[in-house]
């Protein structure tokens, strides 16, 4: 049981990783402000590290990890989409992304729960990237 938590608990966290990565992807050559921008790099570069990280552990359960679910994807990709088109500034970018750590916050939250018997290591992880999401989740609000 701890080793299916375990890597229940990865996938859920690689999921959403992917999200983060591709919702700045959606949106960064959308920002107009350079700090703005340049933050939303920096967190870009951060989720890359956690996935590398996190690649190396579902490698040690020789698992590949796991897709974000198409339907959830194609939906954020359509809202962005249209969101941009409507208002394209800085403040709805503000506004896509503090719903999307929002989300992934409460989602990881939820998971840690589901996935109890899951190896600490795994927890710390699920732990690191909720406080990764929240950090961002803050220093967003001044755009909105």
């Amino acid at each position: 049981m701890i080793q299916h938590d375990t890597i229940e608990l990865l996938h859920e966290c690689d999921a959403g990783i992917q999200m983060g990565i591709s919702a700045i992807n959606e949106v960064k050559d959308h920002v107009k402000s350079r700090e703005f921008y340049t933050m939303l790099d920096g967190y870009q570069r951060e989720y890359a590290e956690l996935q590398n990280e996190m690649q190396g552990v579902l490698h040690e359960y020789h698992d590949e990890g796991k897709d974000p679910n198409p339907l959830a994807q194609g939906m954020a990709k359509l809202k962005t989409s249209v969101m941009m088109a409507v208002k394209d500034t800085d403040e709805e970018i503000a506004d896509l992304l503090t719903d999307g750590c929002n989300m992934g916050i409460k989602s990881l939250n939820k998971y840690l729960n589901q996935y109890e018997a899951a190896d600490g290591r795994s927890k710390d992880f699920t732990r690191r990237l909720i406080e990764l999401q929240d950090r961002q989740l803050k220093e967003i609000y001044p755009y909105l």
